[in-house]
């Protein structure tokens, strides 16, 4: 180890022969399995993890990838096809070879089997553009493993042990990893590059759930948001109650009792989660939605009172991708998102955490089904809804439904940096940036409550637009010395609730993991800390590989993209 944090490191050194003694008897699985060593562990084969996996062998690196979700691409490949950039140009390295690989693949004839190239009018394919960032879940999914194959990667379907024995240290140094399966993962470097940090959390990393007070980092639109609860709201009076006008009957689903807390404070809440479908028009390759397993119209009698009410919202965001299908989001007041059933979701088991998204699941069939077929949603409603399916060639495995969850936000670390609204505001820069956040500051509702009139009404949604790509601090990626000097974190990095609301799109993680694989090559050589690594040598050698880390970038500065 380098010695440039002084005594600290000297006595990790001097430990080193103790530390792999003790590492041989503490990382002893309970049942016997396979021991892997790496210079490099990626942990969660997101986007992110694919990206980071890649970089660290290019780079020279042992490297070992681990599926925790058993679903390689993350949301990339689980229906997020509208790719959120906020500023294309603000996008190198590899996250943009894997977009031009996509607009390679369109640009074949051979690629259009639903529609024809001509007919296509959705975002994402301008025309002299390098890139594609629209696209079919199994179109990323190739795409991911094409990517993979040529480097000679092969994720390996591992998750971490959550009993609080998964992550084994000597001091601040991870020295591996235990997983379900007994298979014990030994590594120089950690990065995670899961949605839920699970990895960092285990490893004794300081983090957070939920959104902040706005006092904390001086910020206006974190914690609580009253102010700003205007958009996908009630436009109409619902009444929330079972027998309306009596609460004494209790709440009808999905509205919690209490009130929403105070303007600005902090809370354990997270944006609401849903499943991106991928849904189409077309008959030959349309299925019906189905009807849940124990549906009850109860869980959609808020969305049918809303109609009664006189709505005629569409409640879905169906962007248009290639093929006649769609990436479908939330959009209303009643939607896709399931308000509150995604607060536990960070810190869950597994167990849990499978429940929850069948709980997701089922909700969002339920709901799909209500807008087609139930008889209180306005024809109009039902016969626009009636026309759309599920895509019958994606998820073939999965009854045509995305297998993750949109996890908007789970744990976030609480590093040496932190990202905040002043910097997404261009009020503070970082000095030492390795990416750049280009998108709104963006929070999903995340609680429905009874309003002072007695109506239902959401709230945390929040949507303020940054005024230019602004740069995403390395030190964002690293966790206090102090608490693991060996892990990098890309995905649920160092930023506050509406800052990480900027920062948490797909492209941005891909591009802050090969930047954070390139710091643990680095770390690796050197024998130093992650948070050692020289800036000066990281910059030069990102910028070697395309990445972009000031605004403009020399050749915006030109006019060329």
């Amino acid at each position: 180890m380098s010695t440039c944090r002084g005594d600290a490191l000297l006595k990790q050194a001097a430990l080193a022969l103790w530390s792999a003694v003790l590492a041989v008897s503490c990382v002893a699985p309970s049942r016997p399995g396979p021991e892997l060593t790496a210079d490099v562990c990626v942990y969660g084969a997101t986007s992110a993890g694919v990206i980071a996996a890649i970089r660290a062998k290019a780079e020279g690196m042992d490297v070992v990838l681990l599926d925790a979700d058993g679903w390689v691409g993350g949301l990339t490949t689980s229906g997020l096809g509208a790719t959120d950039v906020g500023n294309r140009g603000a996008i190198g390295g590899l996250a943009r070879e894997f977009y031009r690989r996509l607009r390679r693949h369109y640009d074949r004839p051979d690629a259009w089997t639903w529609q024809r190239r001509a007919d296509f009018r959705g975002p994402g394919h301008r025309r002299g553009e390098d890139a594609a960032w629209t696209f079919e879940p199994s179109v990323a999914q190739a795409t991911f493993a094409a990517m993979l194959s040529e480097a000679g990667v092969s994720p390996r379907r591992e998750r971490l042990r959550r009993d609080g024995d998964g992550v084994v240290k000597e001091g601040n140094r991870v020295l591996a990893l235990r997983c379900e399966s007994g298979a014990v993962v030994r590594a120089r470097v950690f990065l995670d590059c899961s949605y839920e940090g699970d990895l960092f959390a285990a490893a004794g990393c300081a983090y957070v759930v939920g959104r902040e007070a706005n006092a904390l980092y001086g910020e206006t639109l974190d914690g609580v948001q009253l102010a700003h609860a205007t958009k996908h709201q009630f436009s109409r009076r619902v009444d929330p109650y079972v027998v309306p006008g009596e609460p004494a009957s209790g709440l009808v689903a999905h509205v919690h009792a209490g009130g929403p807390g105070e303007q600005g404070a902090r809370d354990r809440r997270v944006q609401a989660y849903c499943l991106r479908m991928c849904a189409t028009d077309h008959p030959d390759n349309r299925v019906p939605w189905p009807k849940p397993p124990g549906y009850d119209e109860a869980d959609y009698e808020l969305l049918l009172r809303y109609f009664e009410a006189g709505s005629r919202h569409k409640p879905w965001h169906p962007v248009a991708m290639p093929n006649r299908k769609t990436d479908s989001n939330n959009n209303g007041a009643f939607s896709t998102d399931m308000l509150g059933g995604s607060d536990r979701w960070p810190e869950a088991g597994y167990a849990e955490r499978r429940a929850l998204y069948v709980a997701h699941l089922r909700y969002q069939q339920g709901l799909m089904w209500t807008l087609a077929n139930h008889p209180r949603v306005p024809p109009e409603v039902r016969e626009h809804f009636s026309g759309f399916g599920l895509a019958r060639d994606e998820f073939v495995d999965h009854d045509h439904w995305p297998p993750m969850l949109y996890v908007r936000e789970g744990r976030r670390l609480v590093g040496e940096a932190v990202v905040t609204e002043r910097h997404c505001m261009g009020e503070e820069v970082a000095h030492d940036p390795v990416g750049m956040g280009a998108y709104a500051m963006d929070s999903h509702n995340t609680q429905r409550y009874v309003d002072e009139d007695g109506s239902a009404r959401n709230e945390g949604d929040v949507q303020v637009r940054v005024p230019a790509p602004y740069g995403i601090s390395y030190r964002a990626l690293t966790p206090h010395f102090e608490d693991a000097d060996n892990v990098l974190v890309p995905v649920g990095l160092s930023a506050s609730h509406i800052a990480f609301g900027s920062v948490r799109m797909e492209p941005v993680f891909m591009v802050l993991a090969e930047s954070a694989a390139v710091a643990s090559a680095m770390a690796v050589t050197a024998d130093c800390a992650v948070q050692d690594v020289a800036y000066v040598d990281l910059r030069a050698r990102l910028l070697a590989l395309g990445q972009v880390l000031g605004w403009p970038p020399p050749e915006e500065a030109g006019g060329r993209r």
